[in-house]
């Protein structure tokens, strides 16, 4: 990739961080893990073609023209912040993204969700942290993180702490050191 392409990537996830909250790429991963999908199958639940959603997730290309497929991915985030809290089985997740793929763009699957009484959009602890590890890792490679928290390591060891288990941890790990910090 010659810079002017690495410059127009750069460019293209700034843009999806100021549009969707972080770039593209990241949110599909978790998307992808979370929900126990793989690219194709994100790719079909949000009605978007296979080398499109690859082009999102690079970078390539910046925003997601269909209103309808972002209501997808929004929908999508709702029922991974519950898997992963769960408040909802492998199963139902299954179903409702057989529902979520059918809708065109109404609000209709959120209001069933409200009036179940699950909390969309609520969020998990498992979220949480993983937004923290997002911004963390957008701004510093992990052994940049490392070097930070070593350096501060003498005078503050509780940030040092934080930027290891946030910055270069594990997930579990970092879930652990946050529900332990709380309360």
């Amino acid at each position: 990739m010659d810079a002017e392409q690495q410059e127009a990537t750069a460019r293209a996830r700034e843009l999806q961080r100021s549009w969707y909250g972080e770039p593209l790429g990241a949110l599909f991963r978790r998307l992808i893990e979370d929900l126990g999908l793989n690219q194709a199958r994100l790719a079909a639940v949000l009605g978007l073609s296979a080398p499109m959603l690859s082009q999102l997730m690079s970078g390539q290309r910046a925003k997601i023209g269909n209103p309808a497929v972002v209501q997808r991915v929004q929908l999508l985030q709702d029922l991974s912040g519950q898997v992963a809290d769960g408040s909802v089985s492998a199963s139902e997740a299954a179903e409702r993204m057989e529902e979520i793929k059918k809708n065109q763009g109404g609000a209709v699957l959120t209001t069933t969700a409200q009036a179940r009484g699950v909390g969309v959009g609520a969020p998990t602890v498992k979220r949480v942290v993983r937004e923290i590890q997002s911004l963390l890792r957008s701004v510093s490679s992990a052994g940049e993180i490392i070097e930070a928290a070593d350096a501060l390591a003498p005078t503050h060891p509780e940030l040092a702490e934080f930027l290891r288990v946030y910055g270069a941890g594990r997930t579990a790990d970092a879930v652990t050191h946050y529900e332990s910090h709380q309360g």
